[in-house]
Parts: structure tokens; sequence; C-alpha cells
């Protein structure tokens, strides 16, 4: 079982079926029952990084605005989200508590490391939001920064697919599903799982990342337990 966990969630898994747009009410209390159940368990504590892929990717649909702009925009949809999230969490008896990247107080507490360590060992669920609070990098990087913070055992990266494929299954039928793998080999094969500033940095830190469906019922607490599901990433 692991003690300290960082799951990376998508802003596209609060929005459903939905490419874009806003948060869909099934999707949040399914996610907020599964993480609940993670929450329970006595020996482990669990952070979570957001993301706001649901309400704002950038420039998109022929809207353009320069970059440091646009990831403004994505720093704010995340904390939407992480609001969204611990509403949904609170409903369900969860002791949790919003922290962002970026100064906004009193919707959002400012993240610092002492504070959020103070939190976990009070056993707070945390919901990170905000990214690194910097442009040009992606939430992936976000939640790496956060785990190394934290001293997190694992990054959970809860995705649409059961894991990492040789290629798209979606697309390949014949794409072959990867049960382990090193970062470094997949920064070479170029993979995708994370971007590659991301996977530098949990390997640097000596952070494993376990990448799962999320949509199958019980998989984050099958992962907390130590299951073997999905496929893991390490140094």
């Amino acid at each position: 079982m692991y003690k300290r966990i960082l799951l990376k969630l998508s802003g596209e898994a609060l929005g459903g079926k939905r490419e874009n747009g806003p948060i869909e009410a099934a999707c949040l209390d399914f996610i907020a029952e599964e993480l609940t159940a993670v929450a329970s368990l006595p020996d482990t504590r669990l952070a979570i990084v957001v993301g706001g892929g649901n309400i704002w990717r950038g420039a998109r649909d022929g809207i353009m605005i320069e970059r440091v702009t646009a990831d403004s925009m994505g720093m704010l949809a995340t904390v939407i989200n992480g609001l969204a999230l611990r509403s949904a969490l609170r409903r369900k008896g969860v002791d949790a508590e919003l922290m962002s990247s970026v100064a906004m107080e009193p919707v959002a507490e400012l993240f610092t490391a002492d504070k959020a360590e103070k939190y976990l060992k009070a056993g707070k669920t945390l919901i990170f939001a905000g990214g690194t609070g910097s442009p040009f990098f992606t939430t992936d990087t976000g939640a790496s920064l956060r785990a190394a913070e934290i001293g997190a055992d694992i990054i959970f990266k809860a995705t649409q697919v059961d894991g990492v494929y040789t290629d798209d299954p979606k697309k390949n039928p014949s794409a072959e599903k990867i049960e382990d793998i090193t970062y470094e080999e997949a920064i070479r094969r170029d993979l995708k799982i994370m971007d590659t500033s991301a996977m530098a940095m949990c390997r640097e830190n000596d952070i494993k990342t376990l990448v799962f469906n999320l949509h199958k019922k019980g998989n984050i607490a099958r992962a907390a337990s130590g299951e073997k599901i999905g496929t893991l990433i390490h140094e």
C-alpha cells in the first residue's frame, strides 16, 4: 500500500463525454466517490492535481491569445475545477482543502510546501490547482513538482485508457499494452505518457508513475492498495 499519493486528474475527466465544456455532475460525483474510498484508508495520504482542459485549452476555436495570457486562463480554469472537486468531496464527508499556486485568497489558499505538509499530516485531502503558477508548463509538470514537494511515493495518472500502449489503441488494434517501463525508455520512445520535463523530474526524484483507467469503478483504491493494474513507469 502506498503511504502518500499524488493523483493527476485531467479537466476532461470532469467534463464527461464532452470534448470541452462545463463539469458534468455525474462524472464529478463518480470521481468524488472513488476518491472518498482512498481518503478513508487510515495509512494513506492523498493529494490531487487537477487540470482545466474541459474549460480552457489555450488558443481554441479560432481565438488567438498570446501564450502567457492563455496559460494564465488555463490556471484559472484549474481553480474552478478544484473548487467543484473540493465541494463534492466535502459533501461526502472528506476533509478537503484547495491550494493554488496563484494567489487568489479567499477563493483558494496559496500553496506552500510547509502548509501542505501540515495538512497532510493532519489527515486532510489536498487539491492543488494553478499548475506550477508559471506559463509554459503543463499540469503534468505541476503534478511532478507537487509530488516532489510533498514527498509522494507515486503519481497516479488516471486516464481514459487502462495503461500505456505502443500506439494509440483506439486507432491501431495491433497496439500492445506495456506493463512496465523506465522513464528513460519512455522518453527515448516518445510515448507521450507525460511531457518530457515532467518525466525527467520524476526520474530525478525517484517518483514512480502509474497510468490506469480512471473510469473503472474501484481502480483508484486498487492502485492505492498496491494491486497490479495499468502501466508502471519508474526510474
